[in-house]
């Protein structure tokens, strides 16, 4: 079952510059970043054409970043690499770009490298593959163990460095049978390229006629002396099963599309040809087969007959054909395979047809699993009312000239003739296999109803305290922001993503704070310093911590005096947070509180009673860095007050199986603490304007480029405002930054959960730039930076003043 998830067009307007290009192509990157390309005509020549490559992220879809190529010919591909932050173009004359962010930024790209083939079009262009392959086994989806369901492939790189250090490159096939230095036999109008577990290359290519063969080649790459060396060698070649049936032989004399399944799949291929009146697809496969050997040889060689040889064959394992019933013009059929998940889950491939459909086949047996109507917006499921009953509407029809999955298969992408995106998704889930893959969730999380989003959770943690402590290591943070994002996904758990957004800064701010510590000889222990305090601090229970500093060693503490300054804005943050907390305890009986999954979590509460003794150490040597509070009497200790009370939380939440509620007494000293110290609001989440959060499952979006979108009488911001004040100040979350009510200075906000900073540093102290170096890259959450004007992000906050971003994005774009 496919249903639309949103529609994105250009801006109607009289004379449309936008028109799309053939071939159209586009791409999906593991951090759903779609790129695609269209032609931009020029107002005073029509005949003069802009190749322009498109790039989006699929929850900000209207934030679109138009680049002027600058190819002279039609882009012909696109390619992204497996990190998902390099982008690669070819186009017909030869050449070939490749695409990296300006600053680490979605929204600002820039030519890092370009070669080219002089006046020979590329057909075909993969990156170098670098030897990373995370196989997912879907028979044992039931285990505990991550290590079960998830397991490294022997994988050998392309092309390796001295100590077998992948090479980054990439691998281009030109109509003229060109492989950068080597020649195939005859003219190529289609190929495509894959990689083997040993290291290799291979290359399926055709002249483009259904009458001649389909030929293989394995590319071997080395480095000898600094120089590339390109070796081929002729595998195995078959001929489309069309044209050996005498009844078929002329009827498809075309070959239109050339895939194999996967990248990483050399030995199954996906072959169509076209004529005017259908289509046909075939599935191929290479198998192992014995030779046979003539009675006289065994007779002769004994070895012969106990071991008979084996040799490589191409055979025919399923057929489809009749595709006349969608359409009498199927020419431009789209073939395109499932790049992950047709291995693993979905096993299927999409076929996009010239009226407008798209059916989704079974990769091996070719039978119709689902049908999608791409101009009534409807979808069938196999079984129902057959295509063939359908009714076409007169006029042109509306069909999509590309089609790109998702590298989860959980969403589809495709580019219609009129230049606008689509997606549809399907019905599974792959939230572990993100988090430990690294790949983003979003495309997983259009899957997650409101409803789900409880159980999702209870069931993801489950699984994640059964993995062992090395592994829960490294998924810490990753597990927490997954958690965020489906919390924002209903506003009954809206509360729970302030939590995990917080959680997320507490333990970036505790491994900073851990990493100033220094140890006080050289010959040291095992343990870091920062461990130790972890240690001493879980074992010593006391309420008081000035006895809790006693046992630990003040030598390690002694740092400068303009880091401790530098990182003040964090130390605050820490301290206002602890205040906040204990100050609220007295009304966190609902889960709809923000602050309310601190509770009973006995790990975050003794991270804070580590970096609270640190700050107090800190401060007996530098008092300028301690936390300020507003306290009403000038005796009051409020380290002291606020470590005793935050001990008595941590203590009742010690056995996080069986946590007990705060007992009366320690409820009643928070219920004072606002008599004792002013309690500062908190600026609890980020504001997230994504598509994510406003889809819904039966009614599509029509979004535009340029802009921004808000569902009609909502205010998107209506789950969060509960959480801040009336008059709340702009924040730089990263650097705990107040900015003000109108801020000039520009931002970059986080593409996953909406996070904020400025673009530019205002801290030259190494400590805090060592600090802004760490999310330089990602967010605390591991999304993506997108550059916005300040002046954008305060009109987020006021739907109604959006249109006026349109004007300066699409100048920018052009």
């Amino acid at each position: 079952m496919m249903e639309i998830a949103y529609v994105c067009e250009w801006e109607k307007r009289p004379k449309v510059n936008h028109c799309p290009s053939i071939p159209l192509v586009c791409a999906w990157s593991c951090r759903n970043l779609i790129a695609f390309t269209s032609d931009l005509k020029n107002e005073e020549d029509d005949k003069d054409l802009s190749h322009m490559i498109h790039i989006i992220d699929t929850d900000h879809p209207w934030d679109v970043y138009s680049i002027n190529s600058g190819h002279t010919e039609v882009i012909s591909c696109l390619e992204w690499d497996q990190s998902g932050s390099r982008l690669l173009s070819a186009d017909g004359e030869g050449q070939i770009k490749c695409w990296g962010m300006t600053e680490h930024l979605v929204n600002s790209w820039e030519c890092t490298q370009s070669s080219s083939v002089d006046g020979d079009p590329i057909i075909a262009l993969s990156w170098l593959h670098n030897g990373v392959k995370l196989a997912l086994h879907v028979e044992k989806s039931g285990s505990t163990n991550f290590g079960e369901k998830f397991s490294w492939v022997k994988f050998s790189p392309s092309l390796t460095l001295f100590g077998g250090k992948p090479m980054e490159g990439w691998l281009a096939v030109t109509v003229s049978g060109l492989v950068n230095l080597c020649r195939l036999r005859g003219r190529v109008a289609l190929a495509d390229i894959a990689f083997t577990s040993g290291g290799n290359i291979v290359v399926a290519a055709t002249d483009g006629r259904s009458s001649s063969p389909v030929q293989f080649y394995k590319v071997c790459v080395s480095v000898v002396n600094e120089k590339c060396h390109i070796d081929t060698e002729l595998l195995p070649s078959l001929f489309m099963g069309c044209t050996t049936d005498p009844g078929r032989r002329d009827k498809y004399p075309a070959v239109t599309h050339l895939k194999f399944l996967t990248r990483e799949n050399s030995e199954q291929v996906l072959l169509c040809a076209s004529s005017q009146m259908g289509s046909i697809v075939e599935c191929w496969s290479l198998r192992k087969e014995g030779l046979p050997v003539n009675n006289i040889f065994q007779h002769r060689s004994p070895m012969v007959a106990e071991k008979q040889p084996m040799i490589l064959k191409w055979r025919i394992l399923s057929v489809a054909c009749g595709y006349v019933v969608l359409s009498p013009t199927s020419r431009n059929i789209a073939l395109r395979c499932l790049w992950l998940m047709i291995i693993l889950l979905f096993s299927g491939l999409a076929l996009a047809f010239h009226d407008g459909s798209i059916q989704i086949l079974h990769r091996l047996s070719l039978h119709t699993m689902g049908v999608f109507y791409g101009s009534s917006g409807s979808s069938q499921r196999v079984g129902e009312e057959p295509a063939i009953k359908r009714q076409r509407a007169g006029g042109p029809t509306l069909h999509f000239k590309a089609l790109q999955f998702s590298w989860t298969s959980l969403a589809l992408v495709g580019v219609d003739n009129h230049g606008k995106n689509t997606h549809l998704r399907h019905l599974l889930f792959l939230l572990e296999y993100c988090m430990v893959t690294g790949y983003d969730w979003w495309d997983v999380l259009l899957h997650a109803q409101p409803s789900m989003v409880h159980n999702l959770l209870e069931k993801l943690h489950e699984e994640y305290m059964r993995q062992n402590q090395a592994l829960q290591q490294v998924l810490s943070t990753r597990i927490v922001a997954v958690k965020a994002s489906l919390c924002k996904l209903s506003s009954a758990t809206a509360a729970r993503a302030c939590d995990f957004h917080a959680k997320l800064l507490l333990i970036a701010i505790s491994s900073t704070l851990k990493s100033l510590l220094r140890p006080h000889v050289l010959n040291t222990p095992d343990k870091s310093p920062g461990d130790r305090v972890s240690e001493i601090c879980a074992k010593n229970t006391d309420t008081d911590i000035d006895k809790v500093m006693i046992n630990l060693k003040t030598e390690e503490f002694v740092l400068d005096g303009p880091p401790l300054q530098s990182l003040q804005q964090l130390i605050q943050w820490v301290g206002d947070f602890v205040l906040y907390l204990l100050a609220n305890l007295p009304n966190q009986g609902s889960i709809v509180r923000p602050g309310f999954g601190f509770l009973q979590d006995g790990a975050s509460l003794g991270m804070l009673r580590e970096m609270l003794v640190m700050i107090r150490i800190w401060g007996l040597l530098k008092p300028g860095c301690l936390p300020i509070y507003t306290a009403t009497s000038d005796n009051q200790d409020s380290m002291f007050l606020l470590f005793c009370l935050l001990t008595k939380l941590w203590l009742c939440s010690g056995d996080e199986s069986h946590p007990q509620d705060a007992d009366k007494t320690l409820i009643d000293e928070c219920c004072l603490l606002p008599s004792q110290l002013l309690v500062p609001s908190k600026d609890w989440l980020p504001i997230n304007d994504g598509v994510i959060t406003k889809i819904q499952s039966k009614h599509q979006l029509r979004l535009q480029f340029g802009k921004p979108y808000t569902l009609p009488g909502v205010n998107p911001n209506a789950q969060v405002e509960v959480f801040r004040s009336p008059a709340s100040r702009r924040m730089d979350h990263l650097r705990c930054l107040h900015l003000g009510i109108s801020p000039t200075e520009d931002s970059k906000a986080c593409t996953r959960c909406g996070c904020v900073t400025m673009l530019r540093s205002p801290n030259k102290t190494s400590a805090m730039r060592q600090w802004e170096q760490r999310w330089i890259m990602n967010c605390l959450c591991g999304g993506l930076w997108r550059r916005i004007p300040f002046h954008t992000n305060i009109k987020t906050r006021l739907p109604e003043n959006w249109g006026n971003v349109k004007a300066t994005r699409i100048s920018h774009c052009e």
